[in-house]
This record gives structure tokens, C-alpha cells and sequence, in this order.
């Protein structure tokens, strides 16, 4: 088999074309091409007159004649690398506690799964509930109904991403990453996700995935605990993890351990707070935060794809954009074509925003973060700083949306201006359960407000519209990555107690569903390794 690389295709090329498009470029009769699969896919539209895909093709043909064409040296083809699946080596001491994980957002899920493949029998807690049960909690809350703190958009099955665009693109060159896509295809994920360029489920599928691999996990013998929380550690003599204390409800109980996954995700700030006194080392962090602006797709397609705005082959148009604000960064994120902005609030008395969209991607808006880097000079050096930081931007959200989880939002003209917010007009804000117009400059440190000026502006330039006048900014997105770091080795063990094992965005290692995903693979990696699973 042979990679045949950047193959260009119209927009408008089917799949049982790629056949007769491979032996072209390969200067091969049709017939010499037995089969063909796509590796990667993507979309040029550098050049609005010129919108085509290019792709990354594994082709077959007859073995002398792929020997031949290899011999030709055309930079295009290449030998077809078939993978090696090596197991594991697994390990041989005897556990003297359960294997344990703890949160099951992507990290905790694939370092459960990947434990339960290997004939481990993880213990797998989550605070909140099970994925199904969730959606009708959130749905409730977004419908003006009571916040539960629990259950919401951060807490429960699938973790923070379960509410987002469930975007699968990764910049990690880790094999892991396959997998982690292999895996999702399998528990009803599209299967272009293990081709696509910039894949994205939409939160739709991805409950159902999510809930499809937790249930695997079960089959193979894990056992997984709901509305179960992780209130404390316990240290043997040499300061190693020795047992963990659990919650639920009322009750508590104390549970031997071996290994903790620590795969909390960074909305647990209480247990943050619980595992710095318990002397968890951990330190500050670097991260971004702001607003989130929403535009009508149809102006973001325009843009974007010219004269072929609209066409469906295409699909919602996205961006990522980049400027700076003095010694500043200041960048877009999250980018959420066709979607909604939603209210993710987790505690009570504060509010943050994000952005979701389903797969079709089909909402008359798009939204995407503005975001200003910020850092220890800012807040603090305090490993809990970061933390203090963006729980007192949220109350301030809160207040400035009057008290009952409206988000406080603005046109974006009225934004630049520094004028009274006026009635929304052409672009309709989506963020359940609603907005109140209010001034952001007052809810938002003058350095990121002045940020996400300098970024519309900056942007403007780079994508005609942007600063659309009656675009609408919503305030305060304050969670595009953990505001501190939990310290670990090489080994993955936390620096200061052995034992557990700090992964995923929560821990500070992660930014997105596969990264988080492959480092919780990871941490299993390191335990198997270790363990002998028959003990288990």
C-alpha cells in the first residue's frame, strides 16, 4: 500500500471518484487502483475563486507496480507505514488498594477505558451524574429553572465538553491521538472524525458516545460511582498515596488505594482547594479569558468562502485569529460555527459563558471566545491566585446580569464606544436562559476589556464584519484552560505524593477532548506497567 499526499479534489468530488483521482495523479490506469481510503482531509480556502479539498489518500495497487512507482520518486508517494499494535508490558506488583479514577471527562473516560481494556478493574467516580440524567438537568436550568451544583455543564458524565462543539482537533503528535478518535468512531462518533481535519462530533453525538464508552467500561469490569465525590486523601507513612476518602451524599467512606487518576477537570475548584492543604504541590498558572462574540453565520460564510457561501458541501464556516495587545496576547477560541452561547455556571452566585454546537452545525449564529492572555503578574503567585481570579470575574458577572444567571451583554458597537449598552438589534444573543444588556467594561479588569478592543479592531482587518455593529458580546468566558498546574515527574505521580496521578485540562496538562483523552490514556499506561491486573 502506498500514501499518496495531497491529492487536490473539487468541493464537489464524491467518494467513488477518489478512485479514478488517485490514478491520475498516480499516472496509473483506473483499474491498477484495487483500493483507496482517506487519511486526511481538508479544506482550502485560502483563495475565495480556487475552494477545493486536499487529501491525504492510502492507496493499493498490484506490489510490483507500488515498488515501481516508489522507485519513480515522486515526493508525493511514499511507503504506506502499517502500524504496530504492540501490547502493553504489564506489570507485576501487587496493588495494595484499588485503582482508582476520579472524574470522567475525557481524561478520566480513556484512562478508565484504557485500564479496563488491560483487565484492570478501575473504581471510577464522578461528582456529577450520568450523561443522560445531565442533559435534562441542564436543559432545566437553561429553561429558567434552579442550578444544580452537581449537575450541570461542568459536573457529570463526559466532563465540560460534553456541552461544547465536542471539537476533536488536536495538534498533538502523539499515535494516542488515533486511538482516542478510533475509540469515538466506534461508540457512534462519525467515522470522518478519524480523517477530517478539524473533526468536531457536536454535543448531540457526543452524549450518546460518551455514555456508549462509559458502559464498555462496565462490561469489561469497571465499576463507575455517580453523584460521588472525592473529599480526601490519605498518606502512609512515606507520604504515598494510601487511601482515598469518597462522599455520597451524606455518607463517607474511606477506600484503599494504589493509584488516584486525578482527572477532576478545572470547574472543581473546591477540590483544588482540598488538595492544596491536604499538600498536593501545585503552582499557578498562565490562561486567557473575556468574552464570547456571536456574528450571523451567514456573514462568517461570506467572509470566508466568497461567492460559495452556503453551499452545503462546504459546510459552516470557521476562523482562528490572532493579535496582540501591547506585550498581550489576544486570540479567538472555541470557535462554535451554527451554535449557542450557554450559561456554565457551576456554583452558586457566579456566572461564565461558553459556546456549544450540534453536529449539523445548522444555528443562524456563530460564536467564538475573545480572549486576553493573563498570568501571575496579574493575579498572584499563589498556586490558588488564578483560581480567587476568576471566581471574583464570575460573581462580577453575575451581579452585572442582575442576580439570576442572565449573562451581561453588549453590542459590540456599544463595546467600542464605551456607550450605554442599547437594544440588541439584527443579531439576536442565543445564551439560555437569557441575557441583560450591561456595560462589560464594568464587569471586566480594564486590561481585558481594553484586550478585547484591541482584538475586534485587529480582527476586523483579518475578517471583513467582524466588528459588526450589532454583533453581540457576552461576558465573562473565564475557563479556556486551568489556572494552575498540578505538579508531576516524569512518571506522571504528582511531585509530592506517589501515587496519584494528575492528568487532563483540570490538572493543567491538556486543552481540548483528545489532548485531555491521550494524557488519561497515558497515566493508565503508567500504571498497567506497574500493576499486575490479576490482583486487581
Amino acid at each position: 500500500m502506498l500514501i499518496l499526499n495531497d491529492l487536490r479534489a473539487p468541493i464537489g468530488a464524491e467518494d467513488s471518484e477518489l478512485p479514478l483521482l488517485a490514478a491520475q495523479a498516480l499516472h496509473v490506469g483506473a483499474g491498477e487502483v484495487r483500493a483507496v481510503r482517506i487519511l486526511r482531509k481538508s479544506l482550502d480556502a485560502r483563495k475565495k475563486q480556487d475552494i477545493h479539498f486536499r487529501l491525504h489518500l492510502a492507496v493499493r495497487l498490484e506490489p510490483a507496480l507500488e515498488a515501481a512507482l516508489l522507485r519513480r520518486g515522486d515526493a508525493r508517494v511514499a511507503p504506506y507505514p502499517e502500524p504496530a499494535d504492540e501490547p502493553l508490558p504489564v506489570g507485576s506488583e501487587r496493588p495494595g488498594g484499588r485503582i482508582i479514577v476520579a472524574g470522567l471527562g475525557p481524561a478520566g473516560l480513556f484512562a478508565a477505558w484504557t485500564l479496563a481494556r488491560y483487565g484492570y478493574r478501575p473504581l471510577v467516580i464522578e461528582r456529577g451524574r450520568p450523561v443522560e440524567e445531565r442533559a435534562v438537568d441542564v436543559e432545566r436550568f437553561w429553561s429558567g429553572g434552579v442550578l444544580l451544583p452537581e449537575s450541570n455543564a461542568m459536573f457529570g458524565e463526559g466532563g465540560a465538553g460534553t456541552f461544547s462543539d465536542g471539537k476533536l482537533t488536536s495538534r498533538s503528535k502523539d499515535a494516542r491521538a488515533s486511538a482516542v478518535l478510533r475509540a469515538l468512531a466506534a461508540h457512534g462518533a462519525p467515522a470522518e472524525i478519524e480523517y477530517l481535519a478539524r473533526p468536531h462530533i457536536g454535543t448531540d453525538r457526543l452524549r450518546a458516545v460518551v455514555g456508549s464508552l462509559r458502559r464498555e467500561i462496565e462490561t469489561l469490569g469497571g465499576e463507575v460511582r455517580f453523584s460521588t465525590r472525592l473529599c480526601g486523601i490519605v498518606r502512609d507513612g512515606d507520604g504515598a498515596l494510601s487511601a482515598v476518602r469518597l462522599r455520597h451524599g451524606e455518607a463517607e467512606e474511606r477506600v484503599p488505594c494504589a493509584a488516584l487518576v486525578l482527572a477532576i477537570g478545572q470547574g472543581a475548584r473546591d477540590t483544588y482547594r482540598m488538595l492544596y492543604e491536604q499538600g498536593v504541590a501545585m503552582q499557578a498558572k498562565p490562561f486567557a479569558v473575556g468574552v464570547r462574540v456571536e456574528h450571523p453565520q451567514s456573514l462568517i460564510d461570506r467572509a470566508q468562502f466568497g461567492a460559495l457561501a452556503g453551499d452545503p458541501r462546504l459546510g459552516a464556516a470557521e476562523y482562528r485569529l490572532t493579535a496582540r495587545d501591547g506585550s498581550r496576547g489576544v486570540y479567538t477560541f472555541c470557535m462554535c460555527p451554527g451554535g449557542a452561547v450557554v450559561q456554565t455556571a457551576c456554583a452558586q452566585a457566579q456566572s461564565a459563558v461558553n459556546g456549544m454546537s450540534g453536529y449539523a452545525r445548522d444555528g443562524e449564529n456563530a460564536n467564538a471566545a475573545i480572549v486576553v492572555q493573563v498570568g501571575p503578574e496579574d493575579f498572584g503567585k499563589g498556586a490558588l491566585d488564578g483560581v480567587a481570579f476568576c471566581e471574583r470575574l464570575e460573581r462580577e458577572a453575575f451581579l452585572a446580569g442582575g442576580g439570576a444567571y442572565l449573562a451581561p451583554a453588549s453590542r459590540v458597537e456599544d463595546f467600542l464606544k464605551r456607550g450605554v449598552p442599547r437594544a440588541f438589534g439584527d443579531v439576536l444573543p442565543t445564551c439560555r436562559p437569557g441575557v441583560a444588556p450591561a456595560d462589560l467594561w464594568a464587569c471586566l479588569p480594564p486590561f481585558v476589556a481594553a484586550g478585547v478592543c484591541a482584538g475586534l479592531r485587529a480582527f476586523a482587518a483579518q475578517l471583513r464584519g467582524f466588528d459588526l455593529p450589532d454583533a453581540v458580546l457576552t461576558a465573562v468566558e473565564s475557563r479556556t484552560s486551568a489556572p494552575l498546574r498540578i505538579l508531576r515527574g516524569e512518571r506522571m505521580e504528582s511531585v509530592s505524593v506517589p501515587g496519584l496521578y494528575p492528568v487532563g485540562e483540570g490538572a493543567g496538562y491538556a486543552g481540548g477532548i483528545v489532548s485531555a483523552g491521550i494524557d488519561g490514556m497515558r497515566a493508565a499506561e503508567r500504571i498497567v506497567a506497574r500493576y499486575a491486573a490479576t490482583a486487581v
